[in-house]
């Protein structure tokens, strides 16, 4: 594919969770016992919390933060959440290291659970050979679990950009966090495409940014999804990543 004449896209941009990535556990248990870890890392260093009240103020912040952050698209970091939470119990001085060492360990349970596809690298591969500009956009609240679980899968290699809400101070789909990630090949949004699992971020996303939105939906039977069928349409639709070499070659050759 040397002459880039006939490809309309120069960029393919990917989400992470659910797309190339997926989760093995069971959400429940893994938050709860992603919470004990970070409770028993900040005892450890010497904040004496009151575990039940703790754990369940912690869960209440949560609950809320997912439920703003879906309606205005901006990011806090769990990071904040944290510190805020922490200094209305009274600890207000505590070191950075301190919450960065009890995320790193509430992050690392789940961590454990999240595998590669089996044709995420197969397909990277392939569309790097065929010289595709790669990135990589993921909403999620902390930058370093992303970055770990793209190491951990071993895709950090196939990718020019790698772009969190986390980092970035928004979500998908704001549009924003698409051309931001654009801007790094100085490419037209008409010259890139997204493959996502979730309507209301990746392929709305897409559309409001004005690039091609292609749906996987190996994983994508979530309520938020079923929720949006009716009113967000991506432009393709594959089962598996597998899908994606042969459906940008039919779109390069104008089928």
């Amino acid at each position: 594919m040397g002459s880039h004449s006939a490809n309309p896209f120069e960029v393919v941009l990917f989400d992470l969770g659910s797309t190339l990535i997926y989760f093995d556990g069971q959400w429940p248990q893994v938050i709860q016992n992603a919470h004990s870890a970070l409770l028993q890392s900040l005892v450890e260093n010497g904040i004496q919390l009151e575990e039940a009240s703790f754990l369940n103020s912690f869960r209440q912040r949560l609950e809320q933060y997912f439920e703003e952050r879906d309606t205005e698209f901006i990011e806090l970091t769990m990071s904040y959440i944290l510190r805020t939470l922490l200094a209305e119990l009274g600890f207000t001085d505590i070191r950075n290291e301190v919450i960065q060492q009890a995320l790193a360990e509430m992050y690392a349970v789940s961590q454990a659970h999240w595998k590669a596809e089996k044709d995420a690298i197969p397909t990277l591969q392939m569309l790097q050979q065929r010289g595709y500009r790669l990135g990589l956009i993921s909403n999620a609240a902390d930058d370093t679990d992303v970055q770990t679980l793209v190491d951990r899968a071993g895709l950090r290699a196939y990718f020019d950009v790698i772009l969190t809400s986390a980092a970035q101070g928004i979500r998908k789909p704001n549009p924003q966090i698409f051309y931001r990630a654009l801007k790094h090949w100085e490419v037209a949004p008409r010259q890139a495409a997204m493959v996502g699992d979730t309507l209301g971020a990746d392929i709305l996303g897409a559309e409001n940014a004005g690039i091609y939105s292609i749906w996987i939906t190996r994983r994508a039977d979530t309520p938020g999804n079923r929720a949006h069928m009716d009113t967000i349409r991506p432009q393709a639709v594959i089962d598996s990543l597998s899908e994606l070499p042969d459906l940008l070659n039919r779109l390069e050759i104008g089928e």
